[in-house]
């Protein structure tokens, strides 16, 4: 008998979607994030936004691992303690503010989880760590993050710190990575280490390595499918495996 494949928590973004009775609210997600999942042997659970602390009990209680998506927002500041720069992009409470739930209640299971561009970032601010607001505006010397060909090719390489769980899983010390972000890890929070860095010292990968599988990454794996960063997805549905 076949081994049941894990189930895997999804976060999305949501849309005002246009129809001829006014605008309708639509999940909405990447669908490579849905076939990097499948790819790799779990099945994606996408869950809407939700406030509702039995269902968000339920749905963590469910699952075998959390996958925090990136997306069209930033981090909201008052998160780690600042006022907004006037660089900052669009904030989503709702959705941050339930991805923040789902994360907590998935540290207390321990299940493995994986956080994504904006999941990385929310991941850190989490443990108490904070964020540049603006890249090119508040650090200096850095390269183009938000490059102009699309995801499939990389803007740039990242450096990986050696014995980290990220060099584990990439069997490299420096991959290219695609990069379409203007807010980053500035100070990591608690138990976390900083496992990759751009040539400009911009935070790439941040993970705690007391934890089974806690990792962050500020690029999207899943848009580059044909090289190395499939390992990345295979990596974290191989540790939600073994939670079943």
């Amino acid at each position: 008998m076949n081994r049941p494949k894990p189930l895997i928590l999804v976060s999305v973004d949501c849309q005002d979607l246009p129809s001829r009775r006014g605008p309708v609210k639509t999940v909405t997600l990447t669908d490579n994030y849905a076939q990097a999942v499948l790819n790799a042997g779990g099945i994606p659970w996408l869950f809407p936004y939700s406030d509702d602390e039995a269902t968000l009990d339920q749905a963590v209680a469910t699952v075998d691992g959390l996958l925090l998506s990136g997306g069209d927002f930033d981090i909201d500041p008052s998160l780690f303690g600042e006022a907004p720069h006037p660089n900052l992009g669009k904030i989503v409470p709702e959705r941050t503010n339930t991805e923040g739930a789902l994360l907590q209640r998935a540290e207390a299971r321990k299940i493995p989880i994986l956080g994504i561009c904006g999941g990385m970032q929310l991941m850190n601010v989490s443990r108490g760590g904070t964020l540049y607001q603006d890249l090119p505006s508040q650090k200096e010397a850095v390269l183009e993050h938000q490059q102009a060909q699309t995801k499939d090719l990389p803007g740039h390489s990242v450096s990986i710190l050696p014995d980290s769980q990220l060099a584990k899983i990439t069997g490299e010390s420096e991959i290219g990575v695609n990069s379409t972000h203007h807010q980053a890890v500035k100070a990591p929070g608690r138990d976390l280490i900083i496992s990759a860095t751009a040539p400009d010292g911009v935070v790439e990968a941040i993970e705690d390595p007391l934890y089974s599988f806690y990792l962050g990454v500020q690029w999207h794996p899943e848009a580059m499918p044909d090289t190395c960063q499939k390992a990345l997805y295979e990596a974290f549905i191989t540790a939600c495996t073994r939670q079943i």
